[in-house]
């Protein structure tokens, strides 16, 4: 892919490159966002975030927090398929904010991106919860990505503080074993809002994505739903939708 554009901030190196009409942000080499107007869903990690949008009714995703925005690719995936009324997105990295506002193009009016640390920002916060919270933040270490916050018990009540009642919490996770070792399978206590949760995971990535539903929810009733959006229906042959998704238990 050629590269589109580039900065420079001290040892931290910023590309957007591009191929056609996608476009992708690396930082450091390490890829953090790709998305293409013409073709939504990416193929990859972006659409695993998105889907579990489609564990709740249609028309219940009406507020969405995007913690570690990196390009806005999950938030052009949600306007294009959901069109929340409102979006808000949390970013450390101001760079990262400005090639989502000036390459992927996600301003718009239902998108609020604010730049700050999301430990901070969702302690101060003192607004409407939010329908669906996706959690996303990764750093990188020796170019490899890693998450920047564990989810562990007092991580996970942060989170379900600014959760509405019947919503859905989405993790992005390094891995299935790093999935396992979060607080809603180690601190049940903290987590018993959350009776629903499955792991998705696509192919081509290691990453494993959990679902926490507050309400309960089934894969069938989600794969129903899917098959009824446009551009998200596994079964048409033109569909980039790959993923596999199970139901977690505690032992």
């Amino acid at each position: 892919m050629a590269i589109l554009w580039c900065k420079q901030e001290g040892e931290t190196r910023y590309e957007v490159r591009g191929a056609g009409h996608t476009r992708r942000l690396y930082t450091n080499g390490v890829f953090h966002s790709q998305y293409n107007p013409r073709q939504p869903l990416t193929g990859s990690v972006w659409d695993l975030l998105l889907l579990p949008a489609f564990l709740l009714p249609a028309g219940a995703v009406r507020r969405v927090l995007v913690l570690g925005v990196g390009g806005g690719a999950v938030i052009r995936q949600l306007n294009h398929f959901l069109a929340p009324e409102v979006i808000v997105g949390v970013e450390l990295d101001a760079v990262h904010l400005q090639v989502a506002r000036e390459h992927f193009g996600v301003e718009r009016e239902s998108v609020e991106l604010h730049q700050a640390d999301a430990r901070w920002w969702l302690k101060q916060y003192r607004g409407a919860p939010f329908d669906m919270i996706i959690d996303d933040l990764f750093s990188d270490t020796g170019g490899e990505p890693q998450r920047a916050v564990a989810v562990d018990g007092p991580w996970l009540r942060s989170l379900l503080k600014l959760l509405a009642p019947a919503g859905v919490l989405v993790c992005n996770f390094g891995s299935p074993q790093e999935l396992n070792e979060c607080a809603w399978f180690r601190q049940p206590a903290v987590a018993k809002r959350l009776v629903s949760a499955f792991q998705l995971t696509t192919p081509r990535y290691e990453n494993a994505i959990g679902a926490f539903a507050c309400q309960p929810a089934t894969s069938a009733a989600l794969r129903e739903r899917l098959r009824g959006v446009a551009g998200l229906n596994p079964q048409h042959k033109t569909s980039r939708l790959n993923y596999r998704i199970r139901r977690l238990t505690r032992d």
